[in-house]
């Protein structure tokens, strides 16, 4: 689904509530299948509209915590599902976020993570309609693990990588939006490097297929989980929309940080021409 440029606000919000049914039924198959965390893809009640700089999109962000949160909460009291649900986000009028709210098992919102680097580069315009993240790393405490969130760009920033883990994160969400060309070779290399330096767990979430008008690319799929020794342990297809299930023991998470002392060894005191401006 995809507005023409210079389309109406009524479209946008048609969009919107077409592509939020069209993930209706994958959540609901998650709760049927006893799925305890579900993370899904980047922004994913919209098309991926950043191709384009039409002011008309503007209209599908939204507060957060805010309708369609609401409606993520009734989906995940209902399977006693945690939801990491990435969408537009409205602050205010002329503030607007790429962010990720998270949903606990009995429908509690627990807070949300904004996404920190904002690319503008050829078909990604995205500082035309996203202000970069000021929320910091959060990690939140579920029901079933501590997770964080990392959105699409910002998988290629080791420093907040790192920040999740100093904050307790064991599992590290990614959903994204990225398409075929230099990503596909980076979409495998840099996330299971984030999971072996911090010892955790991540499940990396991407878009399949096209979107018109804008042409854009293929979005290739791929999703994966990867354990924290860098070990791709299930991956979905590139060819159309999948529900990915795996079993993840946090208590490898243990087990690899007491071989490998990455935290104990880490030398902040050494790295401060990292963050110098």
């Amino acid at each position: 689904m995809a507005l023409p440029e210079g389309g109406a606000e009524g479209d946008v919000r048609e969009i919107t509530e077409g592509m939020l049914a069209k993930h209706l039924p994958l959540i609901e198959e998650a709760g049927r299948r006893g799925v305890q965390i579900l993370c899904l893809q980047e922004i994913f009640n919209t098309p991926y509209f950043c191709p384009s700089q039409d002011a008309a999109w503007i209209a599908a962000a939204e507060p957060v915590p805010g309708p369609t949160t609401e409606r993520m909460a009734a989906y995940a009291r209902q399977y006693s599902m945690v939801i990491v649900a990435p969408l537009y986000e409205k602050e205010r009028a002329g503030l607007y976020y790429n962010t990720a709210a998270v949903i606990d098992a009995d429908g509690r919102y627990l807070g949300k993570y904004r996404k920190t680097h904002i690319p503008q580069t050829a078909g990604f315009w995205e500082k035309y309609f996203f202000r970069p993240g000021n929320l910091g790393y959060p990690v939140f405490e579920t029901t079933y693990a501590k997770i964080g969130v990392y959105i699409c760009y910002d998988r290629h920033f080791p420093e907040g990588a790192r920040a999740l883990g100093l904050g307790g994160a064991e599992v590290v969400y990614n959903p994204s939006a990225t398409v075929e060309g230099l990503s596909d070779h980076l979409w495998v290399l840099e996330q299971p490097a984030h999971a072996v330096a911090n010892g955790y767990f991540m499940g990396c979430v991407n878009r399949v297929g096209t979107e018109a008008p804008w042409n854009l690319g293929r979005f290739y799929g791929s999703s994966y989980f990867v354990d924290p020794t860098g070990r791709i342990i299930a991956q979905a297809s590139g060819d159309g929309d999948e529900l990915l299930v795996v079993d993840l023991d946090l208590r490898m998470i243990e087990s690899v940080r007491s071989t490998w002392q990455f935290y104990r060894d880490r030398r902040p005191d050494a790295y401060a021409e990292i963050v110098a401006p």
